[in-house]
């Protein structure tokens, strides 16, 4: 079995550690209703992705 020969140091420890922090979505804004969205997804609220409507969406 393998058993580590040296202690693992606290800066290789939390830089393994910081590989797997939590980060959160980086958003953009859409160029025709000017709505946040997630990138390359198409706006949920007008229905445009790149300048195209790819979506139809009902306004009630």
């Amino acid at each position: 079995m393998g058993v580590p020969k040296r202690k693992t140091s606290k800066m290789r420890l939390r830089t393994r550690k910081a590989a797997n922090r939590w980060r959160a979505a980086q958003l953009a804004s859409c160029a025709q209703c000017g709505a946040k969205v997630i990138p390359h997804t198409a706006c949920s609220r007008c229905g445009y992705y790149k300048n195209r409507q790819v979506h139809t969406i009902e306004m009630a």
